[in-house]
């Protein structure tokens, strides 16, 4: 979701000009039309920013995307995991579990959604259930200032266990679930449990060398053997959401880089847009950028079409 701070609207612009020299974007779907290959979006919001469920729907088609994921936010409450109430609705106003809901229901087929509250409430377990029996694919976005192993962490990873789902954590140093290098702690205690990792600090630890003062949002050469990268490689039960700010800073800042890395993991990558852009098109929107960025870096066919699609199809049982 809302990564507080993004990369520069002068950088993106800077990275559409890359993309609009590909040949590859001259065929882009139009809002109409329904994508020749499809591709399963792993990470939105309604409510994002105001955005209206009218131009959420419209900005998924003008993608090319054919399934969306919804994430919804926790409950509103004023207490310390959620900055005592600043960063409610995963600090972007964005919906809860019953706008979700209604979206999905209304667009069968194409919609789908988590389900998520505040871990460290009483009723988390109970609300967390109530909607994984209503048909929730997954449990999150869990963005909320607590230690990524902490208890609450490790109530959310029993109940994902007791219903096969997967679970994705928004990681940002400073902020929300803290504490990244420390996370091997909840995936060896939880094996059977499929995590996604998602924003600046999962891909800021790509980098062997990264450290907090390089900023959320590093640039340059990446130093291969990361945390992350060792995380994917040793664990089975962690994969990587590139969706947001984060993660197409990650392809562009060292495209050779990146290039390796999904080949190396191109099992457990998935695209997700985490956009709150209304068009769904050109150098403003975010996700469109991510897309065609994919296509682009990626080290051939097969490996665009795992990370578009075929990865998120199995996770998520589709």
């Amino acid at each position: 979701m809302n990564e507080i701070s993004r990369p520069t609207r002068r950088g993106l612009l800077g990275y559409s000009a890359l993309l609009l020299a590909t040949p590859l974007l001259s065929a882009d779907p139009t809002p109409t039309t329904r994508p020749a290959e499809p591709i399963i979006d792993i990470h939105q919001h309604t409510n994002y920013s105001g955005r209206t469920d009218e131009q959420l729907l419209h900005h998924q088609r003008a993608m090319g995307v054919s399934q969306t994921l919804l994430l919804p936010a926790g409950s509103v409450v004023n207490r310390p995991s959620t900055h005592d109430g600043k960063t409610n609705g995963l600090a972007a106003k964005c919906g809860g579990n019953d706008t979700c809901v209604k979206i999905a229901r209304e667009h069968p087929g194409e919609y789908f959604f988590y389900a998520n509250e505040v871990p460290d409430l009483p009723q988390s377990r109970d609300v967390l259930t109530q909607y994984l029996k209503m048909g929730a694919l997954g449990i999150g976005e869990q963005k909320f200032n607590l230690p990524c192993d902490s208890p609450p962490i490790e109530l959310i990873a029993e109940v994902a266990g007791e219903f096969g789902v997967p679970v994705l954590i928004h990681f940002q140093e400073g902020m929300f679930n803290e504490g990244f290098p420390n996370f091997h702690k909840i995936l060896a205690k939880f094996p059977k449990v499929r995590f996604i990792g998602h924003a600046q600090s999962f891909w800021g630890f790509t980098d062997k060398n990264y450290s907090n003062d390089q900023g959320m949002y590093p640039r340059g050469k990446v130093t291969p053997g990361g945390i992350t990268d060792r995380y994917l490689t040793d664990y089975p039960n962690m994969f990587g959401d590139i969706s947001a700010g984060s993660g197409l800073n990650f392809l562009l800042r060292d495209e050779d880089h990146a290039r390796g890395f999904l080949d190396r993991h191109r099992d457990r990558i998935l695209f997700g847009s985490d956009c709150n852009d209304t068009t769904g098109r050109g150098p403003t929107c975010q996700g469109w950028m991510t897309i065609h960025t994919l296509k682009r870096v990626c080290p051939n066919k097969s490996i665009e079409r795992q990370l578009l699609f075929e990865n998120a199809k199995k996770l998520f049982r589709f």
